[in-house]
């Protein structure tokens, strides 16, 4: 039987799901595995936290993962809690745009960057007329090619100025909280740069791609596009962590550093012995990775150095319903730069998913900060609370006390693919493969997501095995 010493660096969804695969391939292999998964923190699940209060669930980080991402959801099958998922309620499947003092619905059918519907399109006070025909313009433009081109550029040379200050950059602000000028397209979304050179013209592409997608209703769309857990994301890291061995999850206890030892690896930290290992996943953040292996690969350190990180912060409030003027009627709002606020979006999350909140209240949750407006996190939590309240106040016309207010900070969470990511990645790849039995997973290299973050770590479970 072949005996594997295997340790993970980090307790977030990435180490996690690492962790949890090497379980199921040490099964499978009839190996005998002797795991160790270390965690700096108290807890685990990195920015995943779920808090139940007063009859609301409140997520500090994460609220949901992407369905039409297949690993996040391949994992829940094999632990099990795929039963435990929970859909959006799609009857309020709309998100306003709020712009010059006004919530505007997204155009129905507008798929993230340009518009796959005539009708509500030109029906929509989101654009002026030269904005819609500037979009337009996309349907004649031809393609062109680019190695690599920030996501601003991308819209604006293809769909103009309006369709990237007042959709693209809010959304992509959303989900990156990130300068859309500095972000890699083909990093982020890279469909979109396949659509060029597929289609020629975004806007046709995304056309004839959502006539062939199966709708709502069929038995291809099981699953909305976000799904959640019944009692929070946080009931994920649960089922992971109770899928590992007994004794195999070290919290509370930092790394200093990592060191070859022999033909295996020596993980150090401040707290007690140092562990010996075969293989060592690292899935922590690529600034810690970096601290990590700068003695045995100055260059690979250098590379993971070099991926930015922002801040941000949630700000959660519970409200009567009654003390709400707006009918809530879609999923949130999101805010452009251009508006200068310091709220870049907020989830109706008591609407989004079911079960978020008491009978007769609503549960609202603000994003600020990013890479945009990271000053405003200088601020402390009192004053986080009265500049949200204020903005939901003139956006949604609440002046009620919340019956319940919740500040989560994240100092340097948010990744930024900028321009010239990928070729970073494949430098990194390359380096890492020089150094057998050291894996490097996480949202660091090829998607932020949570989905992405399972495949990461699973990947990174599969080569230790597969070196075997």
């Amino acid at each position: 039987m072949k005996r594997v010493k295997l340790a993970v660096i980090g307790g977030g969804i990435t180490g996690l799901a690492a962790a949890h695969r090497a379980v199921e391939l040490a099964r499978e292999r009839s190996s005998e595995l002797e795991l160790t998964l270390v965690e700096a923190r108290d807890r685990l699940g990195g920015t995943i936290a779920t808090d139940h209060a007063g009859g609301f669930l409140v997520e500090a980080g994460p609220d949901s993962f992407l369905s039409e991402k297949p690993w996040a959801l391949a994992l829940c099958r094999r632990l099990g809690v795929e039963h435990r998922l929970v859909r959006t309620d799609d009857r309020f499947r709309k998100v306003f745009v709020w712009r010059a003092g006004r919530l505007h619905p997204l155009p129905d059918g507008f798929q993230l960057l340009a518009p796959t519907k005539l009708g509500p399109f030109v029906r929509s006070g989101l654009f002026s007329w030269p904005g819609k025909l500037r979009m337009a313009l996309d349907l004649v433009l031809p393609r062109s090619v680019s190695d690599d081109e920030s996501l601003g550029a991308f819209v604006r040379r293809r769909l103009g100025r309006e369709a990237l200050e007042r959709v693209a950059q809010p959304l992509v602000a959303g989900i990156y909280t990130a300068d859309p000028d500095d972000l890699s397209l083909a990093a982020t979304m890279p469909r979109f740069s396949e659509l060029e050179r597929r289609e020629r013209s975004v806007i046709l592409g995304l056309w004839r791609a959502n006539r062939r997608a199966p709708q709502a209703g069929t038995s291809g769309a099981r699953w909305s596009l976000f799904v959640t857990f019944q009692n929070g994301m946080e009931e994920l890291v649960t089922a992971l962590a109770s899928r590992l061995p007994p004794g195999s999850v070290m919290l509370k206890h930092r790394v200093d550093g990592i060191e070859r030892r022999g033909g295996g690896w020596r993980v150090l930290g401040g707290l007690g012995p140092a562990l010996e290992a075969d293989h060592v996943i690292v899935a922590a953040e690529s600034y810690t990775a970096s601290r990590l292996v700068r003695y045995i690969d100055p260059a690979l350190a250098t590379l993971l150095g070099e991926i930015p990180y922002a801040s941000s912060a949630t700000v959660t409030f519970g409200f009567r319903r009654a003390e709400v003027p707006h009918p809530l009627d879609g999923f949130g709002f999101v805010v452009p730069r251009t508006e200068r606020r310091a709220v870049l979006a907020c989830t109706f999350s008591s609407v989004k998913y079911p079960g978020r909140a008491p009978e007769g209240h609503a549960l609202l949750r603000c994003f600020v900060g990013g890479a945009l407006n990271e000053h405003v996190l200088e601020s402390d939590d009192p004053a986080l609370v009265a500049g949200a309240r204020d903005e939901l106040r003139q956006a949604l016309g609440i002046t009620a006390e919340p019956v319940l207010t919740r500040v989560a900070r994240f100092p340097k969470a948010m990744l930024q693919y900028h321009v010239g990511h990928a070729g970073r990645v494949e430098a990194i790849e390359q380096c890492a493969a020089a150094l057998p039995g050291l894996h490097l997973a996480g949202g660091a290299y090829r998607g932020v997501g949570i989905a992405d973050c399972v495949r990461s770590g699973e990947a990174a479970a599969e080569r230790v095995f597969s070196s075997l």
